[in-house]
């Protein structure tokens, strides 16, 4: 009777908690993922800071507007070696000039605007392919981060199955032992018997605080993967123990490792464009205003200067030491390198494929084998329990037929592990995981 009030206080206990938790199915979990989960957050930030790049990038087309201001004092007026002829003085003989005064105050106002970059038209369209692969990565991202959430959606399920099998291997035992010590005290069975059962409840027991242990870890991890507080009660919709149908037109399928390496492709053609253009001169205008302010206070003389020009800047690098023909060099090694990856990546993406294929038809079989067998298991368990407690056999005879039943139950909840593993692995190497 105490038991029995103990089993339905924790019963009220945990319907309760549930009742208050929030239900969750996968397709929740992803939604929550991509709005929630920090890793994904730090992705979605890297589109925004190539965009403002971009910006920076292009303020290089405006004009830039100057000032400088220079305001010192000589304390020694500097002095200028000259022929003393130039003053009347005897030819062939110098004089040192000092020139200037001990104050002297300047302001510069220039304007530089390049008028031909072949360089900035190649940094744009540098930038937009930048734009692509941070996009591209930030939709791998997002599938891996969505696998981990599939995977520890999946894996709980298993755990739970597993500690739902073990609480009703719990109640069974309970019962069968129950209805042993009644035996016990008529004298028809001795307490070594019931003993035997007792001990393989308690290993029972055993393994579900370890199993809980784990469903509490993982629940924690799930919660960190779909920005929830570690705190938050979360309660999973059960997924039944099926073969998924996996509906994908593979006519559109999409691998987004192919498609970065194609924008690499492109950006090496890019780069080589862009060491191709730097042989040619850059072109730009200037113009600057200058209003220099001379003051000598022991002779009280002021006196201020102005001072415009415009003008055209080139510059033209006409021999580098060779750096831009190393830098080709380097570039079409690249462009091998690139292409030989995307190969390889190709080859992988379709074996990954066709053995996730393989995999789900693989463990599709050993789950309906499972569930066969589970079910003869079962049947053996509930003919030897009967038996037992007619008194025809002994508790040795249960103890291997429950962990018989136990086996198939570990079996049933493994194959049913591996078939979602192999599910998600081919729905994400098709890039198809949503």
């Amino acid at each position: 009777m105490q038991q029995l009030i103990f089993v339905i206080l924790v019963s009220f206990a945990v319907t309760r908690n549930h009742a208050n938790a929030q239900e969750l199915d996968l397709a929740s979990c992803l939604k929550m993922a991509d709005t929630a989960n920090l890793s994904l957050k730090n992705s979605s930030l890297d589109i925004g800071i190539n965009e403002e790049q971009r910006k920076v990038y292009l303020t290089g087309r405006y004009p830039k507007l100057i000032y400088s201001g220079d305001y010192k004092y000589n304390a020694i007026i500097p002095g200028q070696v000259v022929p003393a002829a130039f003053f009347g003085g005897t030819p062939g003989t110098f004089s040192t000039v000092q020139f200037g005064v001990p104050f002297n105050l300047s302001n510069t106002l220039q304007l530089n605007q390049i008028l031909y970059n072949p360089q900035l038209n190649y940094g744009l369209t540098a930038l937009r392919i930048n734009d692509e692969i941070v996009r591209i990565q930030d939709q791998m991202a997002t599938l891996d981060v969505k696998q981990q959430v599939a995977a520890t959606f999946f894996n709980l399920q298993g755990l739970y199955k597993q500690v739902s099998f073990i609480d009703s291997n719990i109640i069974n035992l309970d019962g069968l032992i129950a209805n042993m010590q009644a035996l016990v005290k008529q004298q028809i069975m001795i307490q070594n018997e019931v003993d035997k059962l007792v001990l393989s409840k308690l290993t029972l027991q055993e393994t579900r605080n370890t199993l809980t242990t784990n469903i509490l870890q993982l629940e924690d991890y799930l919660k960190l993967l779909i920005g929830l507080p570690f705190d938050a009660e979360i309660q999973l919709v059960q997924d039944a123990i099926v073969e998924k149908t996996i509906l994908v037109d593979t006519s559109e399928i999409y691998y987004p490792e192919i498609a970065l390496l194609e924008a690499q492709q492109r950006m090496n053609v890019e780069e080589k464009k862009g060491t191709k253009m730097s042989y040619l001169p850059n072109l730009s205008f200037y113009a600057a205003y200058n209003y220099n302010y001379n003051m000598k206070p022991a002779d009280d003389f002021r006196v201020g200067i102005e001072g415009a020009f415009l003008g055209l800047r080139l510059d033209w690098t006409l021999f580098d030491g060779l750096e831009k023909h190393y830098q080709l060099k380097v570039n079409a090694l690249n462009a091998v390198k690139i292409q030989n990856q995307k190969d390889y990546i190709s080859q992988q993406l379709e074996l990954r494929t066709r053995n996730a294929k393989r995999q789900i038809e693989l463990n599709t079989n050993a789950l309906n084998l499972s569930k066969e067998k589970l079910a003869l298991a079962q049947s053996i368990y509930n003919l030897t329990a009967l038996k037992l407690k007619q008194g025809l056999i002994g508790s040795n005879d249960l103890i291997l037929a429950d962990n018989g039943l136990q086996e198939a139950q570990a079996n049933l909840v493994s194959s049913y592990l591996l078939l979602r593993q192999a599910e998600l692995e081919y729905i994400r190497s098709i890039g198809e995981l949503k």
